[in-house]
């Protein structure tokens, strides 16, 4: 049994048109429903402050109905809340929370794990409202600019 979960967004590369013209007719509906079908299933690579679709299909109990995936992301300024807008209700989960940040000198992932002082890393968590970002209590790096990202299906 195949669903669209299972196929890949593959376009051959060689199609027979006939030449009569309603069978051209058909195969050319068939041609145009292949390519928007594997354009449609990319991963769409926009970054945006507002709510974007991802092009993401993730799985579901209903092979019928795949959860989509969409993204926003959010410039920071330090570490504490940066209120997302989202609505949780509305979110069946969370798959990808990331970003990066710089101290004006050098640049870092979110999270960051500094593998010699355990209290100098910086954690990123998101709750009902807001995206939050904590610094360990010893010397993590100071964020002066950056960016999260938030992924999640619906």
């Amino acid at each position: 049994m195949s669903t669209p979960l299972n196929k890949s967004p593959y376009l051959r590369n060689q199609r027979a048109f006939p030449t009569d013209p309603e069978m051209l007719s058909v195969e050319t509906n068939k041609s145009y429903v292949d390519i928007s079908n594997a354009v449609n299933s990319r991963t769409i690579s926009q970054f945006a402050t507002a709510t974007l679709s991802t092009g993401e299909q993730w799985f579901t109990t209903s092979p019928d109905k795949p959860l989509s995936g969409f993204r926003k992301i959010f410039p920071i300024s330090s570490t504490g809340n940066t209120p997302h807008g989202l609505s949780l209700a509305r979110i069946s989960s969370f798959v990808r929370i990331w970003g990066s940040f710089t101290d004006g000198t050098i640049w870092y992932p979110l999270p960051y794990v500094d593998v010699t002082g355990v209290t100098s890393q910086i954690s990123i968590t998101v709750d009902a409202t807001n995206i939050i970002i904590t610094s360990g209590a010893g010397a993590p790096p100071t964020i002066s600019s950056g960016i999260v990202t938030l992924e999640w299906i619906a």
